[in-house]
């Protein structure tokens, strides 16, 4: 596991953060007085509506956007500039269409301006994402999730414990989501890393994650917090206990309220 300064264990924390968004008619706060906290190797997702406000506290991790006022801590570090600091993985994988595999992958380390890169590092993680025999095909040439894996890969090789996924899988058919669900699951594992995850979907949350963040109103004061009641490692079929089903229900419940 990676060795990160000393943070009493939190990966990531929001002290009192606000945030307004800046248009023609003014200032619309999005978080007022948010804090909350996600300890190191823990799995939390973030499920809202459409426009609430999730993708913002990713793009304040990230140094995309700044607070107002409050303090954002990543291994106990404040930092002013976040960029490069942790590991992001979008909704779509962006990767260059016209570098290779390995190109696209080693990027960051070319970001970072290592004057030397590891190839036989690289080429363990290829092999380990099931990327060995495509280093030299372009993105075109692979499948949707073969592209999602060489994204995470991407977030992976930037070097920090903290990674941030947007939706990864949102694109996918089912039955390669439930596959890549999986397969992000086995190598969070291997990783020990800590990983704030977004989706629109409430059996992917329940699935992943050891935590659920909800967000139901805009701006927003606080993070409802939810349990998964499920032990680790977990299978598909376990979505089917009962009580991951009431709890299923009544968040899907809680979110047509609002639709």
């Amino acid at each position: 596991m990676k060795s990160f300064p000393n943070n009493d264990g939190q990966a990531l924390q929001f002290k009192n953060v606000n945030f307004d968004y800046k248009n023609d008619a003014g200032h619309i706060p999005i978080l007022k007085d948010v804090s909350f906290s996600i300890s190191e190797g823990e799995f939390v997702s973030i499920v809202g509506a459409s426009g609430s406000g999730k993708t913002t506290i990713f793009r304040l991790i990230v140094g995309l956007e700044q607070q107002r006022s409050g303090s954002i801590y990543i291994n106990g570090q404040q930092m002013e500039n976040r960029l490069g600091k942790v590991g992001y993985m979008p909704q779509q994988d962006l990767l260059m269409p016209w570098r290779t595999i390995r190109q696209n992958a080693t990027l960051p380390l070319e970001i970072q301006k290592q004057k030397s890169i590891d190839s036989n590092a690289v080429d363990r993680l290829l092999e380990e994402f099931g990327l060995e025999g495509y280093e030299n095909k372009y993105p075109s040439e692979l499948s949707g999730g073969m592209r999602q894996r060489v994204s995470f890969l991407r977030a992976t090789l930037s070097g920090s414990n903290v990674l941030l996924l947007d939706e990864p899988f949102s694109a996918l058919d089912a039955m390669t989501k439930l596959f890549m669900q999986e397969w992000l699951l086995e190598q969070w594992k291997k990783q020990s890393s800590t990983i704030l995850f977004i989706t629109h979907d409430i059996s992917e949350a329940l699935f992943l994650s050891d935590r659920i963040f909800i967000v139901t109103d805009t701006p927003f004061t606080t993070l409802e917090e939810v349990k998964v009641p499920l032990k680790r490692p977990r299978q598909q079929h376990h979505l089917d206990q009962k009580e991951v089903v009431e709890l299923k229900n009544s968040l899907i419940e809680r979110f047509r309220m609002r639709v």
